[in-house]
């Protein structure tokens, strides 16, 4: 097979960010100790390369959701410092799980029964303390099955760590009941909002994801968390627009003027979605206005502040995460985790 040609997108990360970044909130947790989510690969920026660089900066403790998530993460890093958050839903889970090393987050009594029926063995226990998701009520902490699991970390999840909510206080005493209810070598409840809520809710282990690759889910983390990922699309055509002609489906945006535009290699296939239509790219510092609807593949940029941009030359993609989620309207949960496999070609 012939090698493949450069691409017209790249993202490139700044691995020595995502170092910082997770030195930042391992140095926020306190006397815990901060793991790293890496699901949704890992927030849409490469699971296992994530998670290296991770590893490399201190980390021990990594969280998926999927099973299919913890096996793209063999070789990267210790599988038995590796948690799935969803559990054995069956028993073809809890066989996998224990042929991979990983643990399994039991999150139901049912759960709990089939891991003990696998053979059972270390794993952790999600009790819900009010987020009404996934977890134990917190009368099932009582039930024989979980009495009989070998518990690593005894966990729960905050629901409404970003906001100044009474629930986070309601949610933090019922944890320390479970604590008290089940023995546990290691308990945790804060995720990367969390952690900005201070020691009270660092316990043994904090669970960072969002703030680690550029997030910014409360202000007190403002200014400690660096941008991490720095999409860019290529110019594919530059097109001279007349008076009258207009761009895209729809025909949304007419111009009015003499008008070079250019056609870039970026769409919402990409995670470029079209509510970020009335955004900018940017060349060399100057932005350079959309026009017209986005596209599957393309956008169409005004080149007017960039005479010299030419086909070939990359544009800058605005990805400082609280900014770009404040002028679309998407979560920064959502721009990351929704970027497109090409960007990572």
């Amino acid at each position: 097979m012939a090698d493949l040609p450069p691409p017209s997108l790249r993202l490139n990360l700044d691995e020595g960010a995502l170092a910082a970044n997770w030195r930042a909130l391992d140095a926020l947790s306190g006397t815990a100790r901060a793991g790293a989510a890496v699901k949704a690969d890992g927030y849409g920026l490469g699971a296992a390369r994530v998670a290296r660089a991770l590893k490399a900066a201190g980390a021990q403790d990594f969280f998926v959701a999927h099973w299919s998530e913890a096996a793209e993460l063999e070789g990267a890093i210790d599988m038995r410092r590796l948690s799935v958050l969803h559990g054995p839903l069956r028993a073809e889970d809890a066989a996998f799980g224990r042929a991979l090393g990983v643990r399994p987050v039991i999150n139901s009594v049912p759960q709990a029964r089939r891991w003990l029926e696998s053979g059972g063995g270390p794993c952790d226990l999600m009790v819900d303390t009010g987020i009404n998701r996934l977890g134990l009520a917190p009368a099932d902490l009582r039930d024989p099955a979980v009495a009989a699991l070998e518990i690593d970390v005894l966990m729960s999840h905050l629901a409404s760590a970003d906001e100044d909510s009474a629930l986070n206080a309601l949610q933090l005493d019922r944890f320390r009941a479970a604590c008290a209810a089940v023995p546990a070598r290691r308990h945790s409840l804060a995720n990367s909002a969390g952690i900005a809520l201070g020691a009270d809710y660092a316990f043994d282990l904090t669970r960072p994801g969002l703030a680690l690759y550029g997030g910014v889910p409360r202000p007190e983390l403002a200014g400690r968390i660096r941008q991490v990922a720095r999409p860019q699309a290529a110019i594919v055509q530059v097109r001279m627009l007349s008076p009258g002609e207009s761009v895209g489906y729809n025909a949304t945006f007419t111009a009015d003027r003499p008008l070079r535009a250019g056609v870039v290699s970026l769409g919402y296939a990409d995670g470029f979605l079209r509510c970020r239509g009335q955004g900018a790219l940017h060349h060399q510092g100057a932005a350079l206005p959309l026009l017209g609807k986005v596209s599957m593949d393309m956008v169409v940029v005004d080149l007017s502040a960039a005479p010299q941009a030419g086909e070939g030359d990359w544009l800058d993609v605005p990805f400082d995460l609280p900014g770009a989620a404040s002028a679309c309207g998407l979560s920064q949960y959502e721009l990351l985790t929704t970027l497109g496999r090409r960007l990572r070609a």
